[in-house]
């Protein structure tokens, strides 16, 4: 149940409060008084669109704030369009705000009421109404689906062609051979193609390092005088120690220089090591960078050549599970199309009912359903039949409703649907446009049953369906300091007979109108 609506810099609104009770609200006010902001503001409470256009000028952000029991839901606009949503302090998605809310608020207005024309919101009506659960049908169809999405790529016209391209890959791959060595065939090309150089540089280094005169037989001869002058300078004995040590790493150079010099110089065939370098290099780049990306790859085409070479076996495979998944569905869709059936008779004779209260006294409703091949919602069509009058044929309602007609059979199936999972919280906005009289005051009292079960906000502009209300609220304007601004309060008791006689076309409370709106009150307790 919403308890409580802040409102701040939307529009006309500086700041407002609105405080909800069980049952029905309704809401009234002159025309511009700013009624419409606090359906926009409920509207992007629960992730309806917004953008800067709402922000009051001057002001540098909109925020709404509705508190629900336990929850508190809070959103701003920035003056640049910047939007934000928080579910108990804590930050969320807009996308996850309106999910969260469609759980909360059912919000019926001049273009929500059109949705009743659209055949996927009337088959939602009838499940809703039917209890029907989809999640059997729909895992069946899901699988059928998946399975028909297959075989539709292993049928594809250009799949003969990929499989020719990937034995052409795969064997390019194949016939090279890789293997581990190749990943030095490069370092191993470039030593042989220059073993001659390598070798003549080995030599002159371990000759440096090794031979008379050398680095090794230097630091050998300052080792020794070291030594000796530690016999009087005892810190040359440190010097000594390091001198030998440079003369271990000298000698072990050598012997790497001399080791690396000689492989060098083992003779590989150039001509070959040439001719394996150009095949890897060809390969990486093809399918690279990497060696080992090249084996990944081929390992990945050579699986995939493996089911198209095997697709006439894979294609007999599926075509048989086809078969299987589509008699799952449609012995699920069946029994669906049962339920439907069943559910559409008395989805018609409530509504119809429902209908006759709202003033379409010969009115007729009717839920019509037609096969249709199995989709994701099923194998039916549904359509919302409507009979005006008697004598005229039943025809689909959006081709011959009226928008207050459209307004009452919303209302009526709402009505309806109250027992049947709706939301606990429901906002109509006008839904009493376009009619008057003793019709208004038949609006007035459906809407007081719907508040039995639901809490129920509504705006009204008729004083027949207002006075209906358990709490009443009314939003009036008055300008200050050169700017408009708007204000929520409930009114009871005087306020509300004035409100309610303002509402019948009293300029002024005279004792007639007065009593007139007294006489409404009276009979709507």
């Amino acid at each position: 149940m919403l308890k409580k609506l802040r409102v701040s810099n939307i529009a006309v609104v500086e700041r407002a409060e609105a405080d909800f009770a069980p049952g029905l609200n309704v809401i009234t006010g002159e025309t511009g008084a700013g009624k419409s902001v606090l359906m926009g503001a409920i509207s992007l409470a629960l992730g309806g669109k917004a953008d800067a256009d709402i922000v009051r000028e001057g002001a540098k952000e909109a925020e709404v704030e509705a508190d629900f029991d336990g929850k508190t839901i809070r959103r701003t606009v920035s003056a640049q369009g910047r939007s934000r949503a928080w579910i108990d302090d804590e930050s969320v998605s807009i996308a996850e705000l309106r999910e969260f809310g469609a759980g909360l608020v059912d919000v019926h207005g001049p273009t929500a009421n059109q949705r009743i024309l659209d055949e996927g919101f009337q088959r939602d009506v009838l499940d809703s109404f039917g209890q029907i659960d989809l999640s059997r049908y729909a895992r069946h169809f899901g699988e059928l689906s998946t399975l028909r999405s297959k075989l539709a790529s292993l049928r594809g016209d250009s799949s003969e062609e990929e499989a020719d391209m990937l034995r052409f890959q795969v064997n390019e791959i194949e016939s090279a051979a890789l293997t581990d060595d190749d990943d030095t065939i490069a370092e191993r090309q470039a030593a042989a193609a220059h073993a001659g150089e390598l070798a003549e540089s080995a030599n002159a280094v371990t000759e440096a390092l090794g031979g008379d005169g050398s680095a090794a037989e230097m630091l050998a001869r300052a080792s020794a005088e070291m030594r000796r002058m530690a016999r009087h300078f005892p810190a040359a004995a440190e010097w000594a120690e390091r001198a030998d040590g440079l003369a271990d790493g000298v000698q072990e150079l050598s012997r790497e220089v001399a080791e690396a010099a000689s492989r060098v110089d083992s003779g590989e065939d150039l001509e070959a090591l040439d001719a394996r370098l150009a095949v890897v290099n060809r390969l990486k780049r093809k399918y690279g960078p990497t060696l080992s990306d090249v084996i990944e790859k081929f390992n990945a085409k050579k699986a995939r050549l493996a089911e198209l070479e095997s697709r006439d076996e894979t294609i007999a495979a599926l075509e048989k599970d086809i078969a299987a998944a589509d008699a799952a569905v449609r012995k699920a869709g069946a029994e669906i199309s049962a339920r439907r059936k069943s559910a559409a008779g008395k989805l018609s004779t409530a509504v119809t009912d429902a209908l006759h209260d709202l003033g379409f006294l010969q009115a007729k409703f009717h839920v019509k359903l037609g096969a249709i091949e199995p989709e994701a919602h099923g194998m039916d069509s549904v359509s919302f039949m409507f009979e005006p009058n008697p004598g005229e044929p039943a025809r689909q309602l959006a081709a011959i409703a009226s928008s207050g007609e459209i307004a009452r059979v919303m209302l009526a199936v709402k009505g309806v649907l109250a027992g049947h999972g709706s939301p606990h919280t429901l906002v109509f906005d006008e839904i009493d446009a376009n009619i008057g009289g003793e019709v208004g005051r038949v609006v007035g009292e459906r809407l007081k049953s719907l508040a039995r079960r639901h809490q129920v906000i509504a705006i009204t502009h008729l004083p027949q369906s207002a006075v209906f209300g358990d709490r009443h609220l009314v939003v009036s304007k008055s300008v200050s300091g050169g700017r408009t601004r708007a204000e929520v309060l409930p009114v009871d008791g005087e306020r509300r007979v004035a409100e309610i006689a303002r509402m019948l076309g009293g300029e002024k409370l005279t004792s007639v109108v007065k009593k007139h709106a007294e006489e409404l009150l009276r009979l709507s307790d």
